[in-house]
């Protein structure tokens, strides 16, 4: 399982647009989002700025097969005009690079 974080952002004015309509994606986005191997997506927004933690089986067979998803193409259509950059899912990106993460069990051979 991966875990993937995407940052994104809002165009001026229409945050309010944004999480209107993320309060209930559409039932056959959902569908086609786990038929990709997703487990979760959480999204935080921070102002126009919006975080994105992915847990999918494979971020990149993921992209592909969104990408020519009539379901996921509708929502990309419509969800778009309320980001500042569109996201063609042409792109073989990885999301933002980890740095730094609090590990589940404190390390006991005395590195941090």
């Amino acid at each position: 399982m991966e875990r993937i974080a995407l940052h994104t952002r809002i165009a001026e004015g229409r945050e309010a647009d944004y999480d209107r309509e993320h309060a209930r994606i559409p039932d056959e986005l959902d569908a086609s989002l786990r038929a990709a191997g997703v487990q979760t997506w959480r999204i935080w927004r921070d102002g126009r700025d919006l975080f994105h933690v992915v847990e999918v089986e494979d971020y990149q067979a993921m992209r592909r097969a969104l990408a020519e998803d009539p379901a996921n193409q509708r929502w990309q259509e419509h969800i778009n005009q309320f980001l500042e950059v569109v996201d063609d899912y042409g792109g073989e990106d990885s999301g933002i690079r980890p740095v730094w993460e609090l590990p589940a069990e404190p390390a006991t051979d005395g590195t941090a």
